[in-house]
């Protein structure tokens, strides 16, 4: 009859902290865990931290890999981002270039040059120096079309670079190209990119 309720004991009571007690409640078990699988997971020694760094780099560059393929601009490097390097691959990929018959023209060079006949081995040099010749030629030109392209589609992009990026992409088979071409030879390009 005249004791309290345990409702009416806590709210009027006030919270005492117990001198030098650690001044929180015990975690829970499920707390307790938990915690416990956090601190695993954070490495320990410079071992475990030079195989967490390993991991997390496999695994970007794996992103890189797969985005070089399939042309997902989130994971590309900085270097092949945008819509101006988007068009350049475009463009380099849409032309049929000299620089795809190099590598044939070459073998045939080479296996004129070892004949043995000198004939033959002249015949070699000159292929070899007009093909050398055809290629300066192309380059230069493509340089001037796509730097054209560039400054009508996309006004006010600076050009620095985009010689560079339009010139190492040309140079290579369509096959070894990275990323990956989108276009076939001959292809209409979009007026758009963005």
């Amino acid at each position: 009859m005249f004791r309290r309720s345990k409702s009416e004991s806590t709210a009027t009571e006030p919270l005492v902290v117990k001198e030098g007690g650690k001044g929180r409640p015990t975690p829970t078990r499920r707390e307790a865990e938990a915690a416990a699988k956090a601190r695993a997971k954070v490495p320990r020694t410079r071992k475990e931290l030079a195989q967490a760094q390993r991991q997390a780099r496999m695994e970007s560059s794996q992103q890189v890999r797969s985005a070089m393929k399939t042309g997902d601009e989130r994971y590309l490097m900085p270097r092949d981002k945008g819509p101006v390097r988007r068009f350049i691959r475009d463009y380099v990929d849409a032309r049929f270039s000299i620089v795809e018959l190099m590598i044939p023209l070459l073998i045939v060079t080479m296996v004129l040059g070892y004949s043995g006949n000198p004939d033959l081995r002249s015949m070699g040099n000159t292929l070899l120096l007009g093909t050398l010749l055809l290629v300066i030629v192309d380059l230069l030109l493509l340089r001037r079309r796509v730097r054209k392209e560039i400054g009508r589609r996309f006004p006010g992009e600076p050009l620095k670079g985009t010689t560079y990026y339009t010139v190492t992409r040309a140079m290579q088979m369509k096959f070894m190209r990275m990323p990956k071409s989108k276009v076939k030879i001959g292809q209409e390009l979009p007026e758009h990119y963005s």
